[in-house]
């Protein structure tokens, strides 16, 4: 079936973004210094979706193979396009509240090193751009609310521009 996909059409990666939290933390990953896109900064976890994964399964996916947690409830709570040419990225953003007392026990990751930073101290912290404007989004994000629409647009260096729909 002919769905006119040609190679001239504009092309996006699926991908998966999610932040745990814990008592006033969320959980991130501070990249490894020899990643080629911010090395040394703080990023929610996620990857690639695989062939045939759905978002879901993929979310619950990488949070076992970056921080060895599972069974946690996760909530889809936005997506976001990340408007970079001739292939763009399509972030499907999750969350989910750990459900007991004690933070999950962190195990190494090769991705970076995973930390629990405070969400009142996040603009302290390098994280990645795009970040300092959708992270508090995420914090915000209740289950019920209306998923929130994205494109983050790169620009030179530091620059990044990122614009909510609706």
């Amino acid at each position: 079936m002919d769905q006119g996909i040609t190679p001239e059409r504009y092309r996006v990666i699926p991908r998966i973004l999610l932040f745990l939290f814990h008592h006033g933390r969320v959980l991130m990953l501070r990249r490894a210094r020899t990643k080629a896109v911010g090395p040394g900064r703080y990023n929610g976890l996620g990857g690639h979706i695989e062939p045939g994964e759905d978002v879901l399964s993929a979310a619950r996916r990488e949070l076992a193979e970056e921080a060895g947690i599972v069974d946690v409830p996760l909530r889809m709570c936005g997506t976001a396009v990340v408007d970079v040419r001739p292939v763009g990225v399509m972030l499907f953003i999750f969350r989910g509240d750990w459900p007991h007392d004690t933070p999950p026990t962190l195990r190494a990751s090769d991705e970076g090193e995973l930390a629990w930073v405070p969400t009142d101290a996040l603009s302290r912290y390098p994280l990645l751009p795009d970040l300092y404007v959708l992270l508090p989004r995420v914090i915000r994000w209740r289950p019920g609310d209306p998923l929130f629409h994205a494109v983050i647009t790169p620009g030179d260096g530091e620059q990044v521009q990122v614009r909510f729909g609706g």
